[in-house]
């Protein structure tokens, strides 16, 4: 998998599984932009820790359609054109329907929706429009492995994901004559910051155990299946969703 040449934009990509995705890329070659939303340390961070370059980070709300047009005219305008986009950022909220008044309720889905769902929504636009134009490209959306198995306690986040899948499937046929390829990696629970609040409770070990691993997965093994569909060869798996959940759940 080289990517020597290309230009790579990660949404979400300061911290967790979009960190190690951007890591991955420019390890193989390719120049990174870094999108993140306010943690501005972070991504510095992770610029830092990538190899070649230059990279870039920039700040953008995928949550906002102005804002997403205005991540891709940065990005362009610094590296001239983008290769490959790594729709990973997004949001998850509790919202458990016994516990929220329907003000709540109302507020959680329009808040989970508009970051994962139609903010992805709007970057593949922007994406798709701008590759069609250059003759071809990739894009891989991170979906989860809530969108198979049910998210009880934050079912909009479940939704969100099972409407990406749907969404980067209707868009692998749609774009596979421009030379446009269209992935999704649906990970299960994944070692990051902020899985941490519940894998360092008494409740990891539970979540631990629904592998038969008995483990989580890695950021970098998440990042993995991303490069991979990313990469040249990989061109006759467009419309396909991997699972990257160590046998936590398994679908046929």
């Amino acid at each position: 998998m080289n990517f020597s040449g290309k230009t790579v934009l990660v949404t979400g990509g300061s911290r967790g599984i979009g960190r190690a995705v951007a890591i991955g890329f420019a390890a193989r070659g390719a120049r990174v932009a870094v999108n993140y939303l306010s943690n501005s340390d972070a991504a510095d961070e992770t610029i830092a820790a990538m190899d070649g370059g230059p990279h870039l980070a920039v700040q953008g709300d995928v949550s906002d359609p102005s804002a997403v047009q205005r991540l891709f005219d940065d990005v362009i305008g610094a590296f001239g054109g983008i290769d490959i986009v790594v729709n990973n950022a997004g949001i998850y909220r509790y919202h458990r329907l016994e516990d929220v008044d329907y003000d709540q309720w109302q507020s959680a889905w329009r808040e989970v929706l508009d970051t994962n769902l139609v903010g992805p929504a709007n970057v593949c636009y922007c994406a798709a429009r701008h590759m069609i134009e250059r003759g071809g490209g990739r894009i891989v959306n991170v979906s989860s492995r809530g969108a198979f198995r049910g998210e009880p306690e934050g079912p909009a986040y479940g939704a969100s994901k099972a409407g990406l899948n749907a969404m980067s499937q209707s868009l692998a046929q749609r774009l596979a004559p421009h030379n446009i390829f269209v992935g999704v990696v649906a990970p299960g629970f994944t070692d990051t910051d902020l899985a941490a609040r519940i894998l360092d409770t008494p409740k990891g070990d539970e979540i631990r155990a629904q592998s038969p691993l008995g483990r989580v997965g890695t950021p970098e093994e998440v990042a993995y299946a991303v490069l991979f569909l990313a990469s040249d060869g990989a061109e006759f798996s467009t419309g396909t969703i991997i699972d990257v959940n160590g046998a936590s759940y398994l679908r046929s």
